[in-house]
């Protein structure tokens, strides 16, 4: 049977107390995220002093949401038996869905204390940082050998050599769908979509326009996905749909719902203000 072998370990130097690839990669995301929305900022004359106040809050409510979301969504049955457990992020643990819904309500909360805007301003111009930044958080998984695929016999199927599979807690390096990188090129395909609607389309001056394609995009295509991706919890081999996907609907609708009034309200578009 034909297989990729991914024989990658997550330390960057294998043996030495260094960052991991997926720190590097997290990083890297949130990077590109900041200099991807500076420029829409700056374009529109935003100072970078309430875009610095920006960082702190999505940096914030995307650890701590994706780590509550993970802990609450997925696994905890083990964290209420050992809650001090919740706090080892370094360990391990993060729930895309969880960072979504606090990164709603940590862009309500800055826009009302520093942008004050319509809030769907912010949230049409957040959408494609987030696009970049979730690519590069899905190759951290990928080096990571996590969040794995199910098994098949595709030409391109990985053999995830350092993959411990959580039924046999043993090293498990069954040819598998490379789910995380599945995701990472549709959030790249996405983001350049996302930057292809502002920059060369003006789909700015439609609020909600952005937003709501982000959405269905985004989590129309996480749902498609997690068909070829192994559970994460244990009773998800019973569903008909798993976890991820149930997540995922609310966030289509919104974003079918938000499309929806971003066409009624179609010639309510926004000005374009004078850079400063």
């Amino acid at each position: 049977m034909l297989a990729i072998r991914w024989d990658v370990t997550p330390e960057i130097i294998d043996g030495w107390n260094t960052p991991n690839y997926y720190g590097l990669l997290f990083v890297t995301g949130l990077i590109l995220g900041y200099y991807t929305i500076r420029k829409m900022f700056r374009k529109e004359g935003i100072p970078d002093e309430k875009l610095d106040r920006l960082v702190l809050y999505v940096v914030i409510a995307t650890i701590v949401g994706a780590r509550l979301g993970h802990v609450f969504f997925y696994d905890w049955s083990s964290y209420k038996q050992n809650p001090i457990d919740i706090l080892k992020v370094w360990e391990g643990g993060l729930a895309s869905h969880g960072g979504a819904i606090a990164l709603v309500i940590a862009l309500i909360l800055y826009n009302q204390r520093v942008l004050k805007k319509p809030y769907i301003w912010i949230f049409d111009r957040i959408a494609a940082p987030i696009a970049i930044a979730g690519t590069f958080i899905r190759l951290g998984n990928l080096m990571n050998s996590e969040i794995v695929g199910s098994p098949t016999d595709l030409p391109w199927a990985f053999e995830f050599v350092h993959y411990i599979n959580e039924t046999t807690k043993q090293y498990d390096p069954t040819p598998r769908h490379p789910a995380q990188l599945y995701e990472a090129i549709m959030y790249l395909i996405i983001f350049g979509i996302l930057m292809y609607m502002f920059w060369k389309k003006s789909a700015w001056k439609q609020p909600g326009l952005i937003f709501g394609t982000f959405l269905i995009l985004l989590f129309g295509g996480r749902f498609l996905v997690e068909f070829v991706k192994m559970g994460q919890t244990a009773y998800d081999e019973t569903l008909t749909i798993n976890t991820g996907q149930w997540l995922s609907v609310p966030f289509v609708l919104a974003g079918i719902g938000i499309l929806i009034w971003s066409y009624k309200n179609k010639n309510k578009t926004l000005t374009e203000p004078e850079v400063k």
